[in-house]
């Protein structure tokens, strides 16, 4: 009788046990769409790995196939019989489409102009397409194609020497990249036989390697061409490539922004005039009058001696989780209180990210015992304490850190939908809440706070007056430098970053123009009396990424239509 009924509690335990672990999470709300999604992105990337070349007919027509079909198949679905939720994901994924489809368009453009610098290409492509498909090839035949090919490389390279082949600096940069990229998919193909195929290895194992140098050393002289732009390269080293002002149109529309790039641009002048205007007041209360570079000056002294930094960051990461629970803005789990880390940025990571940057660990930039004393210093006076103190949050919690952590845990598919705009926005939102609830607490924590908020209008700035073609990156380093107040070596690895280090053209624009979405928000929901803060915040993190528009149509439970188009003024009316 016991052992009936120990088994029959153990199985009334399982039971439970299987129950708890099977219930959904809170605002799990499923989605048709969702295996819609997850196909689409799957079978991109697949495609994009199978067809290692770009620059050819062969990927620019599959993936028109790809597109055409994908729009297809997302307008065969019954959008008006789809749930709220699920009609978020259909504008969503059909904006992708739509996107993706657009720039193959101008990328193929771009290709056809400019496909006669690589007269090459037909070669690499047939040795390419046998080595996909396994097909054994004869060495002796290789070979002499090998020839052939390091021939035409080495003739199309001495044609644009002589300038009997024209081309700008523009042209040059894209030559640049596509035969790197054909570098790449020769040497892979090329060590797909070497060595397994002894005839094959015997034949070309001498010739290979000109051909490699050939394809290094064109690539070489097309990059000596395009760094003779002056717009791209203006002496800082730093080349990007300026995307003019219809690309950026185009952007701010995929982000769902309606606004034009000069609207955004008065926008942060007017968020700056803000800046100024605390910044003059914290300065007063320091006792420097009117003089906020002094103040700023006094500011940057403060930083921790040499091997305290990383306790220091400790200390105001616990400092905000207590100051978010406290005023009850927003649920943090106990397992993201536990999960997050810590790492140092290398010297060569700082040439790009001279301040903290963070996500699932917080990384920390600060001095090494090979850098010269002139850059430790910068480092030190560019991450002192109230900089930090201002900073620490937005990378970790309820920053970046429980953005991630809830995105793995709610509706993670969503991540297909990721933008600056809501994962930088809302970090930056956070540094404006914090504000507002009175974070700071002395003028020197204020002027930390101000710094950085003025670092995100600057960009706002510069970032757009660099893609109209109107700044050089020289221009956008002074500019933070007389504007904002950075130390000159940190103004220089923030332009790098924003033009060379693999960020989209509109990231930087999305920090302050995300945050201002979030704010715009906030006080249509929690400041009306419609929702708590509580509520609001663990809901947006709930439903994950995604352009803030579409966050305000999930909240507001606003009505959507199949061919849904960007129309919120969060900032209002602006000329």
């Amino acid at each position: 009788m016991m052992k009936k009924n120990f088994v029959l509690v153990l199985l009334t335990l399982v039971s439970i046990a299987h129950a708890q672990i099977s219930m959904p999470l809170p605002n799990s709300e499923a989605s048709v769409l969702q295996p819609y999604i997850n196909q689409y992105q799957a079978d991109k990337m697949m495609l994009n790995r199978k067809y290692a070349l770009k620059q050819t007919d062969e990927y620019y027509l599959r993936m028109q196939q790809f597109y055409a079909d994908w729009e297809k198949k997302v307008k065969s679905l019954p959008f008006v019989k789809l749930t709220e939720n699920e009609k978020i994901d259909y504008v969503l994924l059909k904006r992708d489409i739509k996107a993706d489809t657009r720039n193959l368009k101008l990328a193929l453009e771009e290709f056809s102009k400019n496909s006669y610098l690589l007269p090459f290409a037909g070669i690499v492509i047939d040795f390419e397409q046998k080595r996909r498909i396994g097909k054994q090839q004869s060495g002796s035949e290789v070979s002499s194609m090998f020839e052939r090919l390091k021939s035409q490389i080495e003739s199309t390279g001495k044609a644009i020497n002589k300038k009997e082949l024209s081309l700008s600096p523009i042209q040059a940069k894209w030559a640049q990249q596509a035969v790197n990229q054909y570098l790449t998919a020769f040497v892979e193909s090329y060590k797909f036989y070497d060595g397994y195929d002894p005839q094959f290895t015997k034949a070309t194992k001498n010739i290979y390697p000109e051909v490699v140098a050939a394809l290094k050393n064109y690539a070489e002289g097309l990059d000596k061409i395009a760094k003779q732009n002056p717009l791209m390269d203006d002496g800082t080293g730093i080349v990007g490539n300026p995307i003019g002002r219809a690309a950026l149109i185009d952007g701010l529309k995929d982000e769902m922004i309606a606004y034009t790039p000069e609207q955004i641009a008065s926008i942060a002048q007017k968020e700056f005039a803000w800046c100024d205007a605390e910044m003059a007041n914290a300065t007063r209360e320091m006792g420097f009058g009117n003089d906020w570079r002094a103040a700023l000056e006094k500011v940057k002294t403060a930083y921790p001696s040499l091997g305290k930094q990383p306790e220091l960051v400790y200390e105001l990461a616990n400092e905000a989780i207590d100051f978010v629970e406290q005023n009850k803005l927003i649920t943090i789990p106990t397992m993201a209180k536990e999960g997050w880390r810590m790492r140092m940025l290398t010297p060569e990571e700082q040439r790009f990210a001279p301040f903290f940057l963070g996500g699932e660990s917080v990384l920390i930039a600060y001095p090494t015992e090979d850098m010269s004393d002139d850059a430790k210093m910068m480092t030190l006076r560019g991450n002192n304490r109230h900089f930090s103190r201002a900073v620490v949050f937005h990378e970790l919690i309820p920053g970046h850190n429980l953005q991630y952590y809830m995105q793995s845990r709610y509706k993670p598919y969503r991540r297909a939908f990721s933008t600056p705009f809501w994962t930088e926005g809302w970090s930056l939102y956070w540094e404006m809440l914090l504000w507002d609830n009175n974070f700071a607490k002395t003028p020197e924590d204020k002027i930390g706070m101000l710094f950085w908020r003025m670092h995100r209008c600057a960009r706002i700035i510069f970032s757009t007056k660099y893609h109209l073609g109107e700044w050089t990156p020289k221009q956008c380093i002074d500019f933070l430098v007389e504007r904002v107040g950075f130390e000159r070596a940190n103004a220089e690895a923030e332009v790098r970053r924003s033009f060379t280090g693999n960020y989209g053209p509109l990231y930087q624009i999305g920090y302050m123009l995300g945050g201002l979405q979030f704010r715009a928000l906030h006080k249509e929901l929690v400041q009306s009396g419609k929702m708590s803060n509580i509520a609001f915040h663990d809901r947006i993190l709930k439903e994950n990424c995604m352009p803030v528009e579409m966050v305000r149509a999930l909240l507001t439970n606003q009505p959507l239509t199949e061919d849904f188009s960007t129309k919120w003024k969060f900032a209002g009316e602006v000329k």
